[in-house]
């Protein structure tokens, strides 16, 4: 078990690099789909109406992951647990590569989503639980810049392995790295038990709804999270239609190269979790939210210039990562002994964001086109900071970390400002 003295030393740099590349490695899994919905539903005989049920299910697999697997994290060993999941998420993605028929592609896309959120979250908590409470939000912003890299890349990626041999090779290119992903932890994570839970399986699933019904800081960063994750999901599931179809007619390597202009969302993960360890979480959340409202914008012009669209891709990544990081930073400060649950609570409402937003999106494009996609995307990011406005604390005060309350102390947070 870590010892004082063990929580107040700095994390090891490369450490701090493996968890951000594993994360980014592991939420790949969940974006691959994305840039090739059209491939996919051409094989499997889905409109575009009905495409978009690919990336509900994979969010069905998020939230199932965030409801039964990620806690665990606060009552087995982390380390094992990574590396049984990571030879699991092999097995799924052989049999995505492999199937034939719709339910078995919805099946496995079920799995990924499950193994590759819980993977995820994982190490973000683990993340969390290493890092010193002084230098939590640059560890977790920089965790959370692998996770950035990660679903940009993973677009990216599977648009090139796509045009050179088929969506199905994107998912056997995985699993080889997933492979090789399980050899490195095993040989670089830290031996050393983490704070447990005393608690059955059951109980612990019990005391993340205790979390959700006691914690306010966490229902309202997660509502922020939903609503700001079903905006992203709006744009991201539908973009592939018009930029696959005519006057574009981008191949799957350009549509993929468009996740690459927001790589400066990685730096905004890092310097938000900076902001938010000394206690202008507040201001960076409504910086984020503004953000994210303006870029619908240019994302509307797409049809006139892609210029305008990658500003807006690049507004939209930048908002993203600022209020993401922002918001699990402040969640983590609630309780050190149950982060894995946090995360979990906090990304359930991710998954069902991300998953009303994936279907929504598809099923507005068939009937109002990509100009009815942005009036969606735009109102869902309005409707975001309106209801964080009215959450707002009037009046908050929060002990500072000072020596009358020691860095140890799990309320011990910068004022939020």
């Amino acid at each position: 078990m870590p010892t004082s003295s063990d929580a107040l030393r700095p994390m090891p740099r490369s450490l701090v690099l493996l968890l951000a590349v594993a994360c980014a490695l592991s939420v790949a899994n969940v974006y691959y789909a994305q840039p090739l919905l059209d491939a996919i539903g051409r094989e499997f005989a889905m409109d575009e109406a009905a495409v978009g049920v690919v990336i509900t299910a994979t969010q069905l697999g998020c939230a199932l992951a965030l409801l039964f697997v990620v806690p665990l994290g606060d009552l087995l060993d982390r380390r094992r647990l990574m590396i049984g999941q990571l030879l699991l998420l092999m097995l799924a993605l052989v049999a995505v590569a492999l199937s034939s028929h719709t339910p078995w592609l919805l099946t496995g896309m079920v799995a990924l989503g499950l193994l590759g959120t819980a993977m995820t979250q994982g190490l973000l908590a683990l993340s969390a639980a290493l890092a010193a409470p002084g230098e939590r939000g640059r560890v977790v912003g920089a965790a959370q810049g692998g996770v950035v890299i990660g679903l940009l890349l993973a677009r990216t990626v599977a648009g090139l392995v796509a045009d050179a041999w088929g969506w199905r090779a994107v998912y056997l290119v995985s699993a080889l790295l997933a492979a090789v992903l399980s050899l490195v932890l095993l040989n670089r994570l830290p031996r050393r038990q983490l704070p447990a839970a005393q608690l059955s399986y059951w109980a612990l699933l019990r005391s993340l709804y205790g979390l959700l019904a006691t914690e306010r800081v966490l229902r309202v960063r997660g509502m922020i999270a939903l609503l700001m994750f079903a905006a992203i999901s709006t744009f991201w599931t539908a973009l592939v239609l018009p930029l696959s179809a005519p006057p574009h007619g981008l191949s799957h390597t350009a549509i993929g190269a468009f996740g690459l202009v927001g790589v400066l969302g990685v730096l905004m993960a890092a310097r938000a979790g900076r902001w938010a360890d000394t206690g202008y979480a507040q201001r960076t959340t409504g910086a984020g939210l503004v953000l994210l409202c303006l870029a619908w914008a240019p994302i509307a012009l797409l049809d006139h210039s892609l210029w305008w669209l990658a500003l807006g891709v690049l507004v939209l990544d930048v908002a993203l990562q600022a209020l993401h990081v922002t918001n699990q930073t402040m969640i983590f400060s609630i309780s050190a002994e149950a982060h894995s649950r946090l995360v979990g609570a906090y990304m359930m409402f991710y998954a069902v964001g991300s998953g009303l937003g994936g279907i929504a999106s598809t099923a507005v494009y068939a009937q109002a086109g990509w100009w009815g996609v942005c009036v969606l995307g735009a109102a869902i990011s309005v409707a975001a900071l309106l209801f964080w406005l009215a959450t707002l604390p009037r009046s908050r005060v929060t002990p500072a970390c000072t020596p009358s309350h020691p860095p140890a102390a799990a309320q011990c947070v910068a004022p939020q400002r």
